[in-house]
């Protein structure tokens, strides 16, 4: 009787650790579903109507911050969706705007609060994703521009992280308003500048990286240049009973 109750608490503290890694997102995907289009247009008058999701959403981050025993993949999601549930709460919360870079160092603002602790835009990038040595999160995580990778209209997951990864690396270097390249001529985002480094991991180069996606590759001979960046706001025009008109 003694081992069967020794096992008993030993599944139920392996089964509490279990559920501690699998952080429930569904407030956050419920927001996306109902507020980003899927070509990465967001809703913003549509978050402030429904903001109770996002507040509650932000309640959950802040109660369950990541610890060891969380898988890094779990990590990974947690830290990406933080940064865009909070990029959208930066906007919504000086509505109406036309750009990001009309507020004051939007990206140094500590205005992320997680266990107590305050974090801005530019820790949760550089000081946590970045580490991970994942150069997609940068296809992952939105800056509210045009010419920013889009907003992906469901939350990630430990589940659906490798493949969610991929495929917005896949539709950002792909999408000619971002990327346009040719078999000659290369006009590449200035993310890929900006981030270089992140780019030339495991021995591969820009170009290396590029072409695991790339449609159309980038060989030796090519021109490469950087794209202008569009920070217009990425906002949905004129959202009625959910479609978009220009």
């Amino acid at each position: 009787m003694r081992t069967i109750t020794i096992l008993y608490f030993a599944l139920s503290l392996s089964l509490n650790l279990y559920s501690q890694e699998k952080f429930d997102h569904s407030s956050w995907d419920q927001a996306l579903l109902l507020n980003v289009f899927e070509d990465g247009s967001v809703n913003y008058e549509g978050f402030m109507k429904d903001s109770s999701l996002l507040y509650r959403y932000f309640q959950e981050l802040s109660e369950n911050r990541p610890n060891a025993n969380w898988s890094k993949e779990e990590q990974m999601a947690y830290w990406i969706n933080t940064y865009n549930a909070y990029t959208i709460k930066l906007i919504i919360d000086s509505y109406p705007l036309k750009s990001i870079k009309d507020l004051k160092k939007p990206w140094d603002k500590k205005f992320i609060k997680i266990d107590g602790e305050w974090f801005s835009l530019n820790d949760v990038e550089h000081k946590i994703l970045r580490k991970f040595g994942d150069s997609r999160i940068h296809f992952a995580i939105n800056c509210a521009s045009i010419s920013c990778p889009v907003v992906w209209n469901r939350a990630y997951t430990a589940d659906n992280l490798n493949y969610a990864l991929d495929s917005q690396a896949e539709k950002f270097i792909n999408d000619p308003t971002r990327n346009k390249i040719t078999k000659t001529t290369i006009s590449l985002s200035r993310i890929f500048s900006w981030y270089k480094r992140d780019f030339k991991q495991d021995d591969e180069d820009l170009k290396s990286f590029i072409n695991q996606y790339a449609k159309i590759k980038i060989t030796n001979q090519s021109n490469v240049g950087p794209m202008e960046y569009n920070w217009s706001l990425n906002e949905v025009v004129q959202p009625i009973n959910g479609y978009a008109f220009d």
